[in-house]
This record gives C-alpha cells, structure tokens and sequence, in this order.
C-alpha cells in the first residue's frame, strides 16, 4: 500500500498536534509548517535504513530547531524506525523516547542532540567534514 504525499504530511500533522495536545506541552508551529517538505525529503531524497538506523553511509537529519521534535518523531514513527504510537503518546515524559528536544540516543534515528537554536548548523556541518575525512 502507498501512501500518498498529502496524507502522509497530514499524518505528520496529526501525530504533532494530538501529542502536543496530550503533553500540554510543546510547539507544533514546526510540524504544521515543514510537514509537507520534510515528508518529500525523508522519502525521495535522504538515503537512510529504518532497520539500520547507525548504517554508515547514511545520509542524517539534523532538526535544528529541536522544539519542533515532533516534526521528526512523526517521520522516524512513519517511516518504519522503532518508535510505537505509544512511545508517541509519551512526548515529553520523563525518561521517554520521545523527550521535548531530540536526544541521541533516545531515539533510534535521532542524529545528535539538539536544542538551542542555530547549534544543529554546527552539528551537521561537522558531521558532514568527517563523513569527507572518512571517505578519503
């Protein structure tokens, strides 16, 4: 069965208001506003394995605005990584896999930690030297 563009973004959507609506807690202004872009990059153009999520020559997502967590929750829970409805309906619970910021490793394909503004830049900027060091 495929999904379609526009129902998979709105899934994203749903996902980020029903567990923000839950947590009474979070910003779902990201979620809302990048659903339909971040659904066209995740599955057209970023090279990634749901059942590997450490798998060496994929490409990473960083968000970094890390409020907008649920914006990749959603995508990691509808794209087949381990993160259950349930693990959804925890959004930013003490000790859950889906904490208020993204955490590594929390979250199987979580990238890196993230949280104040404008530090996802420096990460992804230094993730993308090494790759080009290790393929040297």
């Amino acid at each position: 069965m495929t999904i379609d563009r526009k129902t998979l973004a709105n899934a994203i959507r749903v996902l980020a208001m029903d567990a923000v609506q839950k947590a009474n807690s979070g910003h779902p202004g990201a979620p809302m506003g990048m659903a339909d872009i971040a659904e066209v990059l995740w599955r057209h153009h970023l090279r990634h394995n749901p059942k590997n999520p450490k798998w060496p020559d994929r490409d990473r997502f960083v968000l970094s605005n890390g409020h907008g967590s649920m914006l990749l929750y959603a995508l990691l829970h509808l794209t087949g990584y381990d993160l259950t409805i349930e693990d959804l309906k925890q959004f930013r619970q003490l000790h859950s896999k889906t904490p208020g910021h993204p955490e590594f490793g929390y979250t199987p394909g979580v990238e890196t930690t993230t949280g104040p503004l404008g530090q996802g830049i420096t990460n992804a900027v230094g993730m993308a030297i090494a790759e080009k060091m290790l393929a040297a």
